[in-house]
């Protein structure tokens, strides 16, 4: 187990509606107790100085809050990617590792430094699966799991990651992309 953490879940077109449609979601933990992502391609209108004074230096740009997935959605986790991915002081104060360069940042501390951190994002609420529960959504088609890229998890430009994960794919996946975001126009 644990094959999954520090990749990406895709939606397939039979997720066709509610908060998992067209999702990129970057998996944080994956076990034989479940999985644990966020969504990463979901910004929503709130500015992340509007909940958190303070940490809009730290986070990427756009500076808004995501929504990480329904579970705990009135809840927030920071998800940071370290500059270097072996620090000569150390990750920064709080920073619990999850996969390679990714990690939680305790939103109870101090912002970290800028120069710790390649990017970082501000998310309400994750998505998560208890014990063979996503390995079934996968094997049912729902789910594509890919290799992402360093900067799919802090994309300056989320709204169009779905489509940009999906292109940059081998063989017929890229024809995804040409398909109307509500089938019933096809």
């Amino acid at each position: 187990m644990g094959a999954w953490r520090g990749r990406l879940l895709v939606a397939t077109p039979a997720i066709e509606d509610g908060v998992f449609a067209r999702s990129v979601v970057f998996l944080l933990d994956h076990d034989a107790h479940g999985a644990l992502g966020v969504i990463v391609n979901r910004p929503l209108d709130s500015e992340v100085h509007r909940v958190l004074p303070g940490w809009t230096s730290s986070v990427t740009s756009p500076t808004l809050l995501f929504q990480g997935g329904p579970v705990e959605a009135d809840g927030a986790l920071a998800v940071g990617v370290l500059a270097d991915p072996a620090p000569a002081d150390g990750p920064p104060p709080g920073w619990q590792p999850m996969a390679g360069r990714v990690g939680l940042v305790d939103l109870d501390g101090a912002p970290p430094a800028p120069q710790h951190l390649a990017g970082l994002r501000v998310f309400a609420g994750y998505a998560g699966w208890s014990p063979g529960q996503l390995e079934d959504e996968v094997e049912e088609g729902a789910w594509l799991v890919l290799d992402g890229e360093p900067g799919d998890l802090i994309s300056r430009h989320p709204e169009s990651l779905w489509r940009d994960v999906v292109r940059r794919q081998p063989g017929d996946l890229r024809y995804w992309t040409t398909l109307p975001d509500d089938p019933s126009d096809n």
